[in-house]
């Protein structure tokens, strides 16, 4: 294919390898890959170039990032909604028109606030993909503020058919 690589190697699951003769990427048609899996709920589009990635990311309301690391630095540019948490300890409160620096392995979280969900544009260097680790060690899931957490199914529907 002469556009987009859409096969070519990338290092985010699902994401669009960019270049060819494509020099623009419709965020709103890109497939919605996890931006976070095992400790997020960010998802969104991610175009990857040879040198940095960007990713038009959604966070919905009341839930996010628990904290993480990654070993390539980061900015998110936050265009709707307001996202609080910290970065290498520093409290954050980034309302839209925000600019949030994350250096390469500082540990950070990220929460949607409960007034509306976030879409931000990430960017990153791409010496690592879009996904961290979870500093405790596990990838257990994402963050959720009190009220936002998953509805859970009856325990009789969480059961596997029998055989």
């Amino acid at each position: 294919m002469a556009a987009a690589k859409k096969n070519a190697k990338t290092r985010t699951e699902g994401a669009l390898k960019g270049g060819g003769d494509r020099y623009h990427y419709p965020f709103s048609k890109l497939k919605k890959v996890p931006a976070g899996t095992g400790y997020s709920t960010s998802h969104g589009g991610v175009v990857e170039g040879e040198r940095m990635l960007v990713g038009y990311i959604h966070k919905p309301r009341g839930t996010g990032s628990r904290m993480h690391t990654h070993p390539n630095e980061q900015f998110n540019y936050v265009v709707q909604g307001t996202l609080k948490g910290s970065v290498n300890g520093k409290r954050v409160v980034a309302p839209a028109g925000t600019l949030i620096y994350i250096p390469a392995n500082a540990p950070h979280t990220l929460v949607s606030t409960p007034e509306e969900d976030v879409i931000f544009i990430a960017i990153k260097d791409l010496s690592h993909g879009i996904i961290g680790r979870a500093v405790d060690g596990t990838m257990t899931g994402p963050e959720y503020l009190k009220g936002y957490e998953p509805k859970q199914r009856p325990a009789a529907a969480r059961k596997p058919p029998a055989r």
